[in-house]
């Protein structure tokens, strides 16, 4: 890829399961290069609502057990299923930063929640491309407990904050997946004159 070609990165930025990672340490000063970039999304009113928590070397394997933990004491028994258990448990194990995705509202109740939202979307976008750039593999992932109370008040957040997924980083060593799209992009766009 060549380096620094913005619509280059952006066509090559792809959805890599944690699963097809290698295992391989990313240096912890490339995950906060990410989240520089992260720091430049843009947002109404400056209110700068993206919140990440940072799990590393053993925490990824601290935070995959605390999800499974979550996971399990929250899930009525006859809905309670061993396999979804230990895939939350072993999600990171080839993970070598798993990212907590959250907003934390602003101090200005004007701008509406979906906006926050939005500007938390494209902050992780923006740690997303700039891992695609220094060929870092990423997903960003929405299951397990994600939504619920008790991962909130894990991670330490607010009523008002939510948690948006786990983006995971690390390498992979399998071929990148050509980009498709479903859809043509002349059905997706309208102009008016």
């Amino acid at each position: 890829m060549e380096n620094g070609n913005l619509t280059s990165i952006i066509r090559q930025r792809r959805n890599i399961k944690p699963a097809s990672m290698n295992g391989k340490r990313i240096p912890d000063e490339q995950v906060r290069e990410l989240l520089e970039l992260a720091d430049w999304a843009p947002t109404h009113g400056y209110t700068e609502p993206w919140h990440f928590v940072v799990f590393s070397g053993e925490g990824v394997k601290g935070f995959c057990q605390s999800h499974a933990d979550i996971y399990q004491a929250n899930t009525p028994a006859d809905k309670f299923s061993q396999s979804t258990y230990e895939k939350l448990q072993q999600q990171g194990d080839l993970a070598s930063h798993v990212i907590a995705i959250c907003m934390k509202r602003g101090t200005k109740p004007a701008i509406p929640e979906l906006e926050e939202i939005a500007a938390v979307a494209c902050a992780t976008q923006n740690m997303w491309l700039g891992a695609t750039e220094k060929g870092i593999a990423g997903y960003w992932g929405s299951g397990g407990m994600t939504f619920h109370p008790a991962m909130k008040e894990y991670l330490e957040l607010g009523e008002a904050d939510k948690v948006l997924g786990f983006f995971y980083l690390g390498y992979t060593d399998e071929e990148i997946p050509a980009g498709k799209r479903l859809k043509p992009a002349e059905e997706k766009f309208r102009w008016r004159s």
